[in-house]
């Protein structure tokens, strides 16, 4: 009873509004055992003739209120004392509500958590050395991957939550080797740090602990990746400039195609799944495309993850990107009904705006090809963009060509901004696509209601980054592209393009056959020894197939 000492020889204006309640809790019970005794001797006396001390009242009257007994009292004859001994009762329930909600829940509540007593044994995992974006999603992306992780959060409060939600949380400072040596950081195999710039203290300290240890890095520029990776971190991740270059990629189409002309015959589309699709909501295997039999859908980008192969029941979303190879006068019946009303080929010869010229929108420019046309607007001068202006205004993307341009990509930095540029942008052209980077994820789908085409969120792609970084995969790298090769047929000879085709898990797919200098697409057309077949994939299953399969 600290709370209740510490009241001693203090004015009652001085107390706390807690020290108050407690003060009154106790008078209000020693009133009411007071009360209930001074009565229940009356009754034994007048009502039960049978006198007894005071003292032997209070025993019994504490006895009731505690439902631990009544004693030799017990069996009353006269009403009266029966209807007392009820109220008695009664009263030692209320009482118990009180001192629990009073007294004991706070006095838990008070008692400080011990938050590494929730960890569970720790080896060979990820410690997490602070996280500044939506941690909730990076754990929940650790977890579905079965991902042993220990995190470390500088705030309590975010901490105590984070843990009480189930996660593998304690607060602690990761530029302390004591906290770091809390996490198990001997026993751990990567380090992942988002902490500014206190990220080299974090780097240093935990290399002092566990020299082996792997460490990736988020970094909001990429000039400080070499300084990083001096300083021990194996890979630094810039995520906006990631989407940035990815948004650009999202604007053109990066192909790979054979030299030979006939190739030409054969083509590798990026469709669009816009908001606006009949598709929305549907599966894989109900496209058009899977039925169609001169067109493979080789792969699908999924806010920006590169699946392949595609699952048969992965859902189409709007920001659902379907890779698809055939004719390109067959890929062209599909698109309109893939993608959604609007639907046309961003051309290498096109007009392409950026909105914003921050890391993000560098890194897009970059990522853009030489001959696409490009007009680069932001509201400071000190970046040197082509257009100084507030790009929610509509002058400012009447002067940057909103009206003529193939596709729009926006990179400001705050999202309110952004869903008013999407906004007008799309008032003045109802054919621009529209690509935005957000950085909350929630704001994804206010985005597609303002108009945009595609849309990544910064603490959406970083989760993914990081969970299939540990997993061993790569996410949003510009070389995971989808090549289209020609190669021999001899290897698959007697196969059906059909049975060529089924086989995704590889990572490639045959897509057709050049034969007397005509392409066949037909998934019925049997394949012949000197045939040449057209596979498409990403570089590392290209590589793959070329050292595997086609090979002298």
């Amino acid at each position: 009873m600290r709370e209740l000492r510490n009241i001693e020889g203090v004015h009652p204006r001085d107390l706390t509004n807690r020290q108050r309640l407690l003060l009154g809790f106790v008078i209000g019970l020693v009133s009411v055992v007071l009360v209930l005794s001074i009565t229940y001797n009356w009754g034994m006396r007048t009502l039960e003739d049978r006198p007894q001390s005071i003292f032997r009242s209070v025993q019994v009257v504490v006895q009731a209120l505690t439902t631990t007994g009544f004693g030799g009292d017990a069996g009353w004859t006269s009403p009266g004392m029966n209807v007392l001994m009820t109220i008695i009762q009664v009263s030692g329930v209320v009482i118990g509500f009180v001192t629990l909600r009073v007294l004991i829940i706070p006095l838990y509540e008070r008692t400080p958590l011990n938050l590494d007593d929730r960890l569970t044994s720790k080896s060979d995992h990820v410690v997490i050395a602070e996280y500044r974006r939506d941690t909730d999603l990076l754990l929940e992306e650790l977890e579905e991957l079965g991902i042993d992780y220990a995190l470390i959060e500088s705030d309590e409060e975010e901490a105590k939550r984070l843990s009480d939600d189930g996660y593998q949380a304690i607060k602690g400072d990761p530029e302390e080797r004591d906290d770091l040596d809390r996490a198990t950081i001997e026993r751990a195999s990567l380090l992942i740090t988002d902490a500014g710039d206190n990220t080299a203290s974090i780097v240093l300290t935990a290399l002092e602990a566990n020299e082996d240890l792997r460490v990736i890095s988020f970094t909001e520029s990429t000039r400080r990746e070499r300084a990083l990776a001096e300083l021990g971190v194996d890979r630094s991740i810039p995520p906006h400039a990631l989407i940035g270059r990815r948004l650009a990629e999202k604007a053109t189409l990066p192909v790979t195609i054979d030299e030979r002309s006939d190739a030409d015959d054969i083509d590798v589309r990026e469709i669009l799944v816009r908001r606006d699709s009949p598709l929305h909501g549907a599966r894989v295997d109900e496209s058009p495309i899977t039925a169609h039999p001169d067109l493979t859908l080789v792969a699908g980008w999924f806010d920006g993850e590169l699946r392949l192969p595609l699952a048969a029941d992965d859902e189409l979303t709007p920001n659902t990107v379907l890779v698809v190879a055939g004719p390109e006068s067959e890929i062209d019946d599909v698109a309109n009904e893939i993608a959604g009303g609007r639907s046309r080929r961003i051309e290498r010869s096109s007009t392409v705006i950026v909105a914003g010229f921050g890391e993000g929108g560098t890194a897009a420019l970059e990522a853009l090809p030489e001959d696409v046309s490009v007009t680069t607007i932001d509201d400071s001068a000190d970046r040197t963009p082509d257009i100084v202006g507030d790009v929610t205004e509509p002058e400012t993307l009447h002067d940057a060509g909103i009206e003529e341009a193939s596709a729009l990509i926006v990179t400001v930095d705050d999202d309110s901004t952004a869903l008013l540029t999407i906004a007008i942008a799309r008032s003045l052209s109802s054919e621009v696509e529209i690509l935005v980077r957000v950085n909350d994820t929630e704001k994804v789908r206010p985005a597609f209601r303002a108009g945009a085409d595609y849309v990544l969120a910064i603490q959406r792609v970083s989760a993914r980054l990081v969970a299939t970084e540990v997993h061993g995969e790569r996410v949003m790298d510009p070389t995971s592209q989808i090549r289209l090769v020609r190669a021999e047929g001899a290897p698959f000879a007697g196969q059906r393009l059909e049975e060529a085709r089924r086989n995704t898990e590889r990572g490639w797919t045959v897509i057709g056959l050049s034969r007397g200098g005509t392409v066949h697409t037909d998934e019925r057309t049997t394949i012949e020894a000197d045939d040449d077949v057209f596979v498409a994939g990403s570089d590392a299953a290209i590589q793959e197939f070329e050292r595997t399969v086609d090979t002298p």
